[in-house]
């Protein structure tokens, strides 16, 4: 019977990523000879050659490639094996990976960086931003733990919680000819041109969404990579657009040449939740996290 060994495995799995020696052995701290030497006593083991080696280039065969995907969920359960035995001792301690949309990061965390410190002090937080399809992949690769995205996704294995409902703000050029009305109808953005997000961001989508029922026009000739962006174009005349009401607090709500606008009853909202894996031994400590977020976000 093949013995086959968890770092083995791992360093199977860092080279298929990197697809170099090199960088494989320096991602799984050991030096090259022993990486590559131990991935030839693995072939040996099992009898099958995994990679191709050639000048400048690495690259797996079909058995190679069929192996890493297993080899990859093999390594997740091993890593849920040891945070199952670590939250049993302190559920609310160590270490958990959390993604965030780049529409929710920067503006939910200072909101809630000071409860969250306060009621979980043992627990260490990775911070991580990424788009929804991103964020899914890496939840389902088991590379985060818990991922704050807008709602509704994809579930497929994985749980969901909603946190809280964030409604929309309408961003005016100061002097813009709406910008002394208290709040505003999305009618009224009929003849505007409408600056949005690029590709693959959801927000870009729930935007698109509502103005669409209207008939208000996104401006094809641009579109941003960040809302910051997107800030200083209305700021300069270039267009409206639509921010989440977190975006619209603090420094960010007094940003100059831009003017913000609630829109009238009902209010247009975003539903922001987490999701995380259902076999995830890290329950207790996301449940915590997501108690936090849902009492301090707005």
């Amino acid at each position: 019977m093949a013995d086959i060994k968890l770092k083995d495995l791992r360093y199977l799995v860092a080279l298929a990523d990197t697809r170099h020696f090199g960088r494989a052995a320096q991602r799984c701290f050991v030096s090259q000879p022993t990486l590559s030497s131990q991935l030839k006593k693995l072939e040996t083991s099992l009898g099958v050659q995994l990679i191709e080696r050639q000048p400048r280039h690495v690259s797996l065969t079909p058995a190679g490639t069929e192996i890493v995907e297993r080899a990859r969920r093999i390594l997740q359960a091993s890593d849920e094996v040891v945070e199952l035995a670590r939250s049993h001792r302190d559920p609310l301690a160590g270490t958990l990976r959390v993604a965030l949309l780049p529409t929710i990061g920067p503006y939910l965390l200072p909101q809630v960086a000071p409860a969250l410190r306060k009621g979980l002090p043992r627990l260490t937080l990775l911070l991580a931003e990424l788009q929804t399809e991103p964020m899914l992949e890496k939840l389902h690769a088991g590379e985060i733990d818990v991922g704050i995205l807008a709602l509704p996704v994809n579930l497929d294995g994985l749980s969901a919680r909603e946190l809280y409902a964030e409604p929309f703000l309408v961003a005016l050029p100061q002097g813009h000819r709406l910008a002394g009305r208290a709040s505003l109808r999305l009618q009224d953005l009929r003849e505007e041109p409408l600056l949005l997000l690029e590709e693959g961001h959801c927000l870009r989508d729930q935007a698109l969404e509502l103005c669409s029922r209207v008939g208000v026009g996104e401006r094809q000739d641009f579109r941003a990579t960040s809302l910051e962006t997107l800030r200083q174009m209305v700021a300069a005349g270039a267009g409206i657009t639509l921010l989440p009401e977190l975006a619209g607090r603090g420094a960010y709500g007094s940003a100059r040449g831009v003017v913000l606008k609630p829109l009238v009853r009902p209010v247009p909202t975003r539903s922001i939740g987490a999701v995380w894996r259902k076999s995830s031994a890290r329950q207790a400590a996301i449940g915590a996290l997501c108690d936090i977020i849902a009492r301090h976000a707005c």
